[in-house]
C-alpha cells in the first residue's frame, strides 16, 4: 500500500469521521497531494477542514463530487462508508483504472496488532464491545474497538502493538472495497435484507459482507452462525478454521447445552462458561451476540474465566436497548440503533409479554415491513410513527389489521404522545426500524435527543410527576 501513497496523488470521498482519519493517515504516510471531496457545503465542513489545515498537501473540495476530480494521475481513491457506489465519479475511475479502496483497507496495511472483524446485519456493535471487554478481562493490552463502532480504523493505526488486539465492527459498505484485509478472527453474526437502497440487490449485499473471510488463511478463524443457513453455508468457502455459535450444542465453537453456555472443542470434554440466566444482557438476540463474542474471544486466546466474567457483568451499550428512565411506572428504552426491521423485531422480543408503546419510522431505504407489522400486531399496545416511512409503515400495519397507531411530525411530539399514553408497567421503546438520515445526522443524535426528551419529562410542564 505504501507504494500507492508515498509521493502520490490520492482522492478521498467523504469527510465524515472515516474520511477525516483517512486523509490524516495518508498525509502522515507521505502522499504528495490529497483531495478530500464531500457533497456538503463549505460552511458545514468548517470543523473538519480546520483540523486538516496542518497538512499542506490536503485540499478540501466542498459542495459535490464531480467526476472531473478523477484524473489519470491519481494513485487511488479512498471511499468512505455510506458514500453511494453508483456515483459518476466511481464510473470514471473504473474507466481510467484507478483503484477504489475503503478506509479500513487503507488502515489494515499499517496495523501491527491482530485484527478481529465483526460483520452481520444486526448485533455488530454489541458483539464488538463484548469481544473487546473479554480480551481486556483476559489481560491482553491494549485492546481497542474500532471501525463502524465509531472510532475509524485509520485513527488507531500506530496505537496498538503486536501484543494487543484491534476489534473492528465492519459494515458491508466498508468490506465492499477491501483488497488484502484479513482478520485473524472473522465473525459473521447473521444476515437479513437491509441497505437495498445502497446495494440494489440482496445478493450484492451478502457478497459484500462475505468478503470478511476472503483473505483468511488456515491459521485464522471464522466464527459463523450455525442457525443462519446463508451464513452457515460460507463454511464451504472458508480456508480458515470454522468455529460455530448456536443456541444448541455445536461440533466446534460455543453453544448452549442444558442451559449453559459451553465450549465445544473436538477431542475434549465440553467446558461450561456460565449459565444462560447469568448473562447480563436481555433478549435471545443478545444471547446470540454473547455466544458469538465468546467464540471469537476464545479463538483469540481469552480464558473461559475472563469470558464468563464479562458475560455476567456487561451492560447494554449506548443506543442499543439502553434503559433511560422510569417515569410514573413506565420504563423508557432507547434502541435508536435499531435501524432495520429485523433489529426492531428482536428488540420487541426482548420485552415479550410486557405492554409496549413503540416509536418507529425514519429514512426510507426500501425495507420490507411486513414481518415487522405482524410482530407489532402481537407485541405492541400502541405505535407512534414519524419520518419518511411513517405512511409506508402505516399501510403495512393496516394490512394486518393493526390500527392503534398515530402519525407525528417529529421526535418531540412522539415522546410527548408516548408519555401521555403510557401506564404503569408499560415500556416506551424507541426502536425505529429505519436509518436516521431523514431527520438526524446519525442514530446517535436521534438517541441522544430521545434521552434528553425523556429526562425532560420528569420536570417539564407536561409531567405528571412521580419519576424515579
Amino acid at each position: 500500500m505504501i507504494d500507492k501513497i508515498k509521493d502520490k496523488e490520492i482522492l478521498v470521498i467523504g469527510l465524515a469521521r472515516s474520511g477525516l482519519a483517512a486523509a490524516q493517515l495518508l498525509a502522515e504516510k507521505g502522499a504528495s497531494k490529497i483531495t478530500v471531496a464531500d457533497r456538503k457545503e463549505a460552511e458545514q465542513l468548517q470543523e473538519e477542514a480546520a483540523s486538516l489545515k496542518r497538512f499542506p498537501v490536503v485540499e478540501v473540495v466542498a459542495g459535490g463530487t464531480s467526476p472531473d476530480l478523477v484524473t489519470p494521475g491519481l494513485s487511488m481513491i479512498i471511499k468512505s462508508p455510506g458514500v453511494p457506489p453508483n456515483l459518476d465519479l466511481f464510473k470514471r475511475a473504473a474507466k481510467l483504472g484507478v483503484p477504489i479502496f475503503s478506509e479500513v483497507e487503507l488502515a489494515y496495511a499499517f496495523l501491527k496488532a491482530p485484527l478481529i472483524g465483526v460483520t452481520g446485519t444486526n448485533g455488530k456493535t454489541t458483539t464488538t464491545a463484548l469481544i473487546t471487554a473479554m480480551l481486556r478481562e483476559a489481560r491482553f493490552d491494549p485492546v481497542l474497538a474500532a471501525g463502524n463502532i465509531g472510532n475509524p480504523l485509520c485513527g488507531v493505526v500506530g496505537s496498538v502493538e503486536a501484543q494487543g488486539f484491534i476489534v473492528a465492527e465492519l459494515s458491508s459498505f466498508q468490506l465492499e472495497n477491501i483488497d488484502r484485509l484479513r482478520p485473524l478472527v472473522a465473525v459473521f453474526l447473521n444476515f437479513v435484507e437491509d441497505h437495498m437502497d445502497y446495494h440494489q440487490s440482496i445478493e450484492a449485499y451478502f457478497a459484500a459482507k462475505a468478503r470478511i473471510i476472503e483473505n483468511q488463511l488456515e491459521s485464522d478463524y471464522a466464527v459463523l452462525n450455525a442457525a443462519d443457513s446463508r451464513v452457515a453455508a460460507l463454511a464451504d468457502r472458508c480456508k480458515s478454521r470454522v468455529l460455530w455459535f448456536d443456541r444448541a450444542p455445536v461440533e466446534s465453537g460455543i453453544g448452549l447445552e442444558e442451559g449453559w453456555i459451553t465450549i465445544f472443542n473436538p477431542g475434549c470434554e465440553p467446558a461450561r462458561i456460565c449459565s444462560r440466566e447469568e448473562v447480563s444482557l436481555p433478549g435471545d438476540h443478545n444471547l446470540e451476540n454473547a455466544l458469538a463474542a465468546s467464540a471469537a474471544a476464545w479463538a483469540a486466546g481469552a480464558d473461559p474465566e475472563a469470558i464468563s466474567a464479562v458475560l455476567r457483568t456487561f451492560k447494554a451499550i449506548e443506543h442499543r436497548l439502553e434503559y433511560v428512565a422510569t417515569i410514573d411506572g413506565a420504563d423508557y428504552v432507547n434502541d435508536s440503533k435499531g435501524t432495520n426491521p429485523a433489529s426492531t423485531i428482536k428488540a420487541l422480543q426482548s420485552f415479550s409479554g410486557r405492554p409496549k408503546i413503540l416509536i418507529a419510522g425514519g429514512k426510507d431505504r426500501g425495507s420490507d415491513f411486513s414481518e415487522l407489522a405482524g410482530m407489532i400486531g402481537r407485541e405492541v399496545k400502541s405505535l407512534i410513527l414519524l419520518g419518511e416511512t411513517r405512511e409506508i409503515l402505516a399501510r403495512a400495519l393496516e394490512e394486518v389489521g393493526f390500527e392503534q397507531y398515530r402519525l407525528v411530525a417529529n421526535l418531540e411530539e412522539a415522546v410527548q404522545g408516548a408519555y401521555e399514553a403510557a401506564e404503569p408497567g408499560d415500556i416506551v421503546l424507541l426502536s425505529p426500524a429505519c436509518a436516521s438520515w431523514d431527520m438526524f445526522p446519525s442514530y446517535e443524535v436521534r438517541g441522544d435527543l430521545f434521552k434528553k426528551l425523556v429526562q425532560g419529562l420528569k420536570s417539564g410542564p407536561g409531567s405528571r410527576g412521580g419519576g424515579r
